[in-house]
């Protein structure tokens, strides 16, 4: 098993939102390759903790599973869609997707400042100055402390 982080914007798509499915949802629209290859790097039962970001309080929320392995993004296909990309038309594959369905919401959200004063994380790729992409590995040491914030009052 590995484990990944997935950020997202809450106004374009929260931990909420997916909740409120009641079946899996594609994680689509990722247009940057290294983040596209962790994707394929993705195996079913993974899991994800689920980041929302470019919001008052970044921090992590919850937590996803992989529940499909990747896919071709088909919102590349289509024009009517935000993350249309017409280089896909002649590589329909260029792009992908997996599926993560809701595991749990924490009860208090590890936010960004405080993944920032925990000395263990400070070599974890999200605190890395300059990263900006939106799928990350996370390590199992990493996912452990985190889930220990998580469950702190």
């Amino acid at each position: 098993m590995a484990y990944w982080l997935f950020k997202s914007e809450p106004s374009s798509f929260s931990l909420e939102d997916l909740m409120a499915r009641a079946a899996p949802e594609p994680w689509s629209g990722v247009r940057n390759y290294q983040a596209r290859n962790f994707m394929r790097a993705m195996r079913v039962g993974d899991l994800g903790f689920f980041y929302h970001s470019s919001c008052a309080t970044p921090a992590i929320v919850g937590e996803v599973e992989v529940v499909r392995p990747y896919y071709p993004d088909t919102t590349a296909l289509d024009p009517e869609d935000h993350h249309y990309d017409p280089r896909a038309l002649a590589n329909p594959e260029l792009w992908s997707m997996v599926d993560v369905a809701f595991r749990e919401r924490y009860a208090r959200p590890v936010t960004l400042a405080r993944l920032k004063d925990c000395p263990p994380l400070s070599g974890m790729r999200l605190l890395a100055r300059g990263n900006r992409l939106s799928i990350l590995p996370v390590t199992e040491e990493e996912w452990r402390i985190i889930r220990g914030l998580a469950s702190v009052a």
